[in-house]
């Protein structure tokens, strides 16, 4: 991808005064109260983040960024992972807590709390909540008293007192007991499905909508203003006479029910105030009623007034037909059907009350009566027509809440994309990894804590330090002697093997998002995998190392693609990588003096073409270079792990394929392309991948099928695509590329497709030139 050269990044103040002064004009100067209250919320934490670094009490790019808080404390992190300085656990005392304190009869201290915690009755109550599992951990160390109770129960009082020791400096200013829950915790609870949204949650979005004004005074036009005017027209006609407006005397009668359309206004207006085109003073309405009450005043009508009566009542007539005629009256049936129709606020509301008889802390086996139409038994204290259908964008809202297995939620859509399958897998793993305990009721507080875990948000963090693990909270150290890791193991292999598989045929064109390689990673520690998952780096802190892993992943791929397609495309030498610390092969180095990893960068380095130049770009074409090595984790998946999609390997290629030309196509006046064009070569390299491990005689199927689907493209996409499908068939055919990713042939010129670039991407004027 093309940048302009950078300076390493640092952590400067500017970007925090950046974002500080980004927050503040939006404070200052947005339309809607709740966005300015949101964005004075972020001046206070950006600001706390400005005051921080420059007193020296944070350290950014730091595993301990806060000064005085241990690793384990979990941090309020904004933005590009700069702590705010606070931790999120000190904030002021929930409403539980001060509940708790009234139960408890002591001060309303997170000191008075804990030490409460610590007595026979506090203990009881902790023991309690274990076996009930009705309780709610949304940090993890919400977790680590009820962990003491445990320990203490279970007889382990020197774990326990250990524990206590490490919390106890930290008891007056962090939460450290769970908050009032349902009893989802609890070990029956659990299961091989999973939702994306709580009922409370969906309930409370779909609460948050509001009237759409427009609409709202569209269906006032039509219900309520639409009608007054056609009484008002037809009063005025009894006075028309060879079609002129007063030229028939009207007579007490007409004054008297005149009085009353006047009357009748002046309550519509008070009730009705959504419309407001009644009021404009040149509408034909308010010439009809300014004349009308003149009239019953016994003034004369100007001739400027005589005449805009008379227009008003000519173009209504002609436009929509004399009230009671077959033309006027379907028009205004047909108006009153639309404006009858409920509105997304009043179905929205009825939704909610649907939602309210649920379990609101969990998902839903059934959503199906959530969103059916209005019910009889529902329309009339709803006040709502029955069979009234709900609005699409709230059946969506409520459809995050399904509970099912993973598969069924991606095939219904709930589940769009792999970087919403990466938020859904930690209610996966937390169970599959507490079946390392035996007791129940730890296994349950273990899963609760997983699940809290896996919420706290990344730092950033520079000097290749890693993010904080779970084993490092001490609660988790303390439980450790009671793991059992036979169940846990086997139950961890099945569920890695599932995921990989979910995520290959459900999202085969995308590269695994940073948060499903993390539970990936977890999953193959606790199944004794012996296999790494490796993440996808940003190009803007790119360190210019590898860890170890990176290394390891290219190997497995070098075992399972030596001599394919896959390596001969990419001008790979698996032999040379496979070679790479390995004393018993001849080719051990590249060079003399440097380790195995830095022998892999530089085979990077060397492939990207870059040399030692820094910039964003030029640290994103060699981190392509090591994705491409180590196919960024399908050899993983597809090699030792042995998964095979259902659907087979070239079905996966086809839909990659076709994903490549959906992107390509965005490319068109796209303003910022280079984005899209990276993700349509991982999508590329994806597919090479898949084809690799395909017989020969299904590859050549997919092959020749590659014309047809960019043929339903339009015309830019096949111009774009042209050289870089000329690469694929002439290494498919025994070809090379030369040193350069190109080769010149028949038609023009043929291009290995990479998604990065220091001199801008040649796909950019492919279609502009006709350039192949």
């Amino acid at each position: 991808m093309n940048d302009n050269e950078q300076q390493p990044v640092t952590t400067h103040p500017g970007y925090v005064a950046h974002q500080l002064g980004r927050a503040l004009v939006t404070a200052q100067t947005h339309e809607d109260d709740d966005t300015r209250r949101r964005a004075e919320d972020r001046v206070q934490r950006w600001s706390g983040v400005l005051s921080g670094l420059a007193d020296g009490t944070l350290t950014a790019g730091s595993r301990t960024p806060v000064a005085g808080l241990p690793v384990w404390v979990t941090p309020e992190v904004v933005r590009g992972g700069f702590a705010t300085g606070e931790a999120i656990s000190s904030a002021p005392l929930l409403e539980c807590e001060h509940e708790a304190a009234r139960r408890a009869g002591v001060p309303a201290q997170r000191s008075a709390l804990f030490a409460h915690a610590l007595t026979d009755a506090g203990l009881a109550e902790l023991h309690a909540l274990l076996d009930s599992g009705a309780y709610e951990v949304s940090l993890p160390e919400e977790a680590a008293l009820l962990t003491v109770a445990w320990l203490v129960r279970s007889g382990d009082r020197l774990g326990a007192l250990t524990l206590l020791e490490t919390l106890e400096p930290f008891a007056g200013q962090l939460r450290f007991t769970p908050r009032p829950g349902s009893g989802s915790n609890t070990a029956g609870a659990e299961g091989p499905v999973v939702h994306r949204t709580t009922v409370s949650e969906a309930s409370e979005a779909i609460a948050k909508r509001r009237p759409n004004p427009s609409v709202e005074a569209m269906r006032e036009a039509l219900t309520v203003w639409n009608p007054y005017a056609d009484d008002l027209l037809t009063h005025w006609l009894e006075t028309v006479k060879a079609g002129r407006v007063l030229a028939r005397t009207p007579d007490d009668s007409w004054h008297a029910r005149g009085a009353e359309l006047l009357e009748r206004y002046e309550h519509l207006a008070a009730a009705h105030t959504r419309c407001g085109k009644h009021r404009r003073p040149k509408s034909n309405q308010a010439v009809m009623r300014t004349a009308l009450a003149k009239k019953l005043a016994d003034q004369p009508l100007d001739a400027r007034l005589r005449g805009l009566l008379q227009l008003a009542v000519d173009s209504m007539v002609r436009r929509r037909g004399l009230p009671g005629s077959e033309r006027h009256t379907g028009l205004r049936e047909r108006q009153a059907a639309d404006g009858a129709l409920p509105s997304k606020h009043d179905l929205a509301q009825l939704v909610v009350r649907r939602l309210a008889n649920l379990p609101q802390h969990t998902g839903t086996p059934e959503v199906e009566p959530l969103i059916g139409p209005v019910t009889e038994e529902e329309a009339h204290p709803a006040r709502l027509p029955a069979g009234g259908a709900i609005p699409e964008s709230i059946r969506r809202t409520v459809e995050g809440t399904l509970s099912a297995p993973v598969h069924i939620l991606i095939e219904r859509g709930v589940v769009p994309s792999a970087e919403v399958l990466a938020e859904l897998v930690p209610q996966l793993v937390a169970p599959t990894t507490a079946l390392a305990y035996e007791d129940e009721a730890l296994r349950s507080l273990m899963a609760a804590n997983y699940r809290a875990f896996r919420n706290r948000r990344s730092l950033l963090l520079l000097n290749f330090e890693h993010q904080v693990r779970l084993e490092e909270l001490p609660w988790v150290q303390a439980v450790a002697g009671h793991r059992r890791e036979g169940a846990a193991r086997e139950a961890a292999r099945t569920t890695l093997v599932h995921l990989g598989e979910l995520a290959l045929q459900g999202f085969p064109a995308t590269v695994l998002p940073n948060p499903l390689v993390r539970e990936l990673n977890t999953l193959a520690r606790t199944a004794s995998a012996g296999v790494p998952f490796v993440e996808e780096l940003a190009a803007d802190i790119f360190m210019g190392s590898f860890s170890a892993k990176y290394l390891t992943a290219a190997k497995i791929a070098g075992e399972l693609l030596g001599g394919t397609l896959y390596e001969r495309y990419y001008g790979i030498d698996y032999e040379l990588v496979l070679a790479l610390g390995d004393k018993g092969r001849s080719a051990g180095h590249l060079g003399t003096g440097r380790s195995p990893e830095q022998d892999f960068a530089e085979l990077c380095r060397s492939a990207a073409g870059t040399g030692r130049s820094w910039s964003t770009a030029a640290n994103g074409m060699v981190i392509e270079q090591a994705q491409i090595l180590t196919t960024h984790n399908l050899a993983t998946l597809a090699g030792p792990l042995g998964i095979a999609p259902t659907p087979g390997w070239a079905d996966l290629a086809r839909r990659c394929f076709a994903t490549v030309c959906r992107l390509v196509e965005r490319v068109h006046g796209n303003p910022r392309p280079l984005s899209t064009i990276k993700d349509a070569a991982y999508a590329w390299r994806q597919s090479v991948f898949y084809l690799s491990l395909c017989p020969a005689k299904k590859r050549a199927a997919v092959l020749a099928g590659l014309e047809g689907e960019v043929a339903r493209h339009p015309g830019h996409v096949a111009a774009r695509l042209a050289s870089a499908l000329a690469g694929l068939r002439l290494v498919a055919d025994g070809g090379r590329f030369e040193a350069n990713g190109t080769a010149p042939t028949e038609g023009g010129q043929a291009r290995r497709f990479l998604g990065w670039s220091i001199d801008g991407h040649w796909m950019l004027g492919a279609a502009r030139w006709g350039l192949r």
